[in-house]
């Protein structure tokens, strides 16, 4: 495992690990573990082909080529080659990602540009199935095939990118420390039972002036927040274990096991026990031209 570490103040090691979990000709994922924290000094690197990262936990702020976006769990860090950028957790200590890497053939292949126009895309809807296989994946609990992933991320990525509003985000500082914390208390125990107004008030602003923050921040509502990552959550059990899906239910804060299964489908297009099946099978190594086409040319 690949490691990067620095002594903060105190006299504790802080850094990053990276753990490499699957190569192919033009592409490669690598599991990304972040200690530093907020008292620990930002410095500039640079992304030395395309890069994809999928935040599995935590939370911290990227900044590149003049902008800076909150990364949150569900969301893409995009990275176009040649570009600085600096990650700096304010905010809290540490972050968990999946990161894909391209070179510039593999994307052609795909009809991919090789430069992103956004830092960001938000938690949105489509993201959820790739987050959830990958992060399912992590422990080698299911069978997945890496590259299929890779391909379907690099596909989804430059579509949401597309068509991603540009317009920066005018929350204060101080804002997004307190949408930060939020975050950071919905992933410790997705389960708790969150409402709008007890958010807000954790956060010491009105429900309408926490909604607005919130949203302008993470580019979702915090029920759609809470919401996805519940369901990812659920997903990601499935994947893992044996037990049953109304016990799965249940432990993720679902108290309809009918309304869980609705959403569910919603989310991931399949009923729960539809992907916990697709995720037992090995994936089939399909030889064909067919998995080198865009997304949009597959749907």
């Amino acid at each position: 495992m690949a490691k990067i570490a620095v002594i903060s103040d105190r006299g504790e090691e802080r850094g990053t690990r990276a753990r490499t979990l699957a190569t192919g000709p033009g592409w490669s994922v690598s599991e990304i573990v972040c200690t530093f924290g907020p008292g620990d000094r930002p410095f500039e690197e640079q992304h030395s082909g395309v890069s994809i990262a999928m935040v599995a936990g935590g939370t911290f702020e990227y900044r590149s080529h003049g902008g800076r976006e909150l990364m949150t769990p569900g969301s893409l860090l995009l990275g176009s080659a040649g570009h600085a950028f600096e990650c700096s957790h304010d905010h809290g200590a540490g972050d968990h990602c999946i990161s894909f890497s391209y070179a510039p053939e593999f994307l052609d292949r795909l009809d991919v540009a090789p430069a992103f126009r956004a830092l960001r895309v938000p938690p949105l809807r489509a993201l959820s199935p790739l987050v959830a296989r990958a992060s399912a994946g992590l422990g080698g609990a299911t069978a997945i095939s890496w590259e299929e992933l890779a391909i379907d991320l690099a596909s989804t990525a430059a579509e949401l990118d597309r068509g991603l509003s540009l317009e920066p985000a005018a929350a204060t500082a101080a804002s997004a420390a307190r949408v930060a914390r939020m975050v950071r208390a919905i992933e410790r125990d997705p389960s708790h039972p969150f409402d709008l107004t007890a958010m807000a008030a954790e956060a010491r602003l009105s429900s309408y002036h926490f909604l607005r923050i919130f949203r302008e921040v993470t580019g979702v509502t915090p029920h759609q927040h809470l919401l996805r990552r519940r369901l990812q959550h659920a997903a990601v059990r499935l994947a893992e274990e044996p037990a049953k899906i109304v016990e799965i239910v249940l432990e993720c804060g679902f108290g309809d096991v009918s309304n869980f299964n609705r959403t569910f489908r919603a989310e991931f297009g399949a009923t729960p026990r539809e992907w916990r099946r697709s995720l037992s099978t090995p994936p089939k190594q399909s030889r064909d031209r067919e998995r080198w086409l865009p997304l949009r040319q597959r749907l």
